[in-house]
């Protein structure tokens, strides 16, 4: 149990994930996991809304050979509060396999950033989402943004989809790209005509903007298949099938009950069955991070 407790533990993720009918292409992307704690080397958010158990790097690897992914990008996460350390350490142990995407804010300068770059840094995450403690903050990302803009790095967004009327012209606007989690984290409920999903696939037509196939747990709002998102996952293969990823989003912090916790070789069959196009997926999990990383084209797609 955490020691304040006004903060209430989560569970952690399904220990032996169901094996996929398809299994990924070599050099694939896995383009968000988290790793938390242990809390006495890496201690936690003393403001975070809730206490996850300990996600190892190790765990996430067993994880990933099921579905024969062989790279990431570890991304912040809220628990872990404005502290970069876990990410980099990551980073650092695993250097063939794994890029960080990390926090930071107005305070960061260009030689710091080089260096970061130099840690195997390439994008920074801004958590605008409610639901994890996050809240909006344009002048840091704005800062971040002028301070990379020779490096390369993206901008990724987790936000609350009430946000996107307000955010829709400045994300137009942003001189870098724009990774936006969590299907836009739409109202699935409104339909194909709601307002936020038509904002995304608004958004989703811009060169610079690209969409993470990933949470369709919190997104979906009848569960495993998640057959609620397949309008919207196929509006998006034909609008940015070349500007679309995937993302395991592990170990699914905010998770209460067992039950409730999804599967991630299930949310991964939802996936394959999401985009049916065997083509379509590789691009997704292969070739698209790659280009957003502007690394050159993997040998095993020539």
């Amino acid at each position: 149990m955490s020691n304040d407790k006004k903060i209430p533990d989560c569970v952690g993720p399904v220990a032996v994930p169901t094996t996929p009918s398809w299994k990924a292409p070599a050099g694939s992307w896995d383009t968000i996991f988290h790793v938390l704690g242990p809390q006495d080397r890496y201690p936690y958010w003393p403001q975070r809304l809730y206490t996850p158990p300990t996600a190892t790097l190790e765990q996430y690897f067993a994880m990933l050979d099921v579905f024969g992914i062989d790279n990431a990008m570890v991304a912040h996460a809220t628990t872990q509060g404005p502290g970069n350390d876990i990410y980099l350490g990551a980073t650092a142990s695993a250097q063939e396999r794994l890029v960080a995407v990390i926090r930071l804010d107005e305070t960061l300068t260009a030689l710091e950033a080089r260096r970061l770059h130099e840690r195997g840094v390439r994008g920074t995450r801004f958590g605008f989402h409610p639901m994890a403690g996050g809240k909006f903050n344009k002048a840091a990302l704005e800062h971040v943004v002028k301070v990379t803009a020779d490096l390369g790095w993206f901008v990724q967004m987790h936000v609350d989809s009430r946000l996107l009327p307000q955010l829709q012209s400045w994300i137009a606007s942003i001189p870098a790209n724009v990774v936006l989690d969590h299907y836009g984290r739409v109202d699935i409920s409104e339909g194909m005509e709601g307002e936020s999903v038509r904002i995304l696939l608004e958004l989703a037509r811009l060169p610079h903007v690209w969409i993470k196939l990933s949470g369709a747990d919190r997104v979906s709002l009848k569960g495993y298949p998640y057959d609620d998102l397949k309008p919207l996952a196929t509006a998006l293969v034909e609008t940015a099938t070349g500007r679309l990823l995937w993302g395991s989003d592990w170990p699914h912090t905010g998770y209460f009950r067992a039950e409730d916790m999804p599967d991630d070789g299930l949310l991964f069959e939802a996936f394959i069955r999401l985009v049916p196009n065997e083509d379509d997926r590789v691009r997704i999990l292969r070739d698209n991070p790659r280009r957003l990383l502007g690394l050159a084209p993997d040998s095993a797609g020539t």
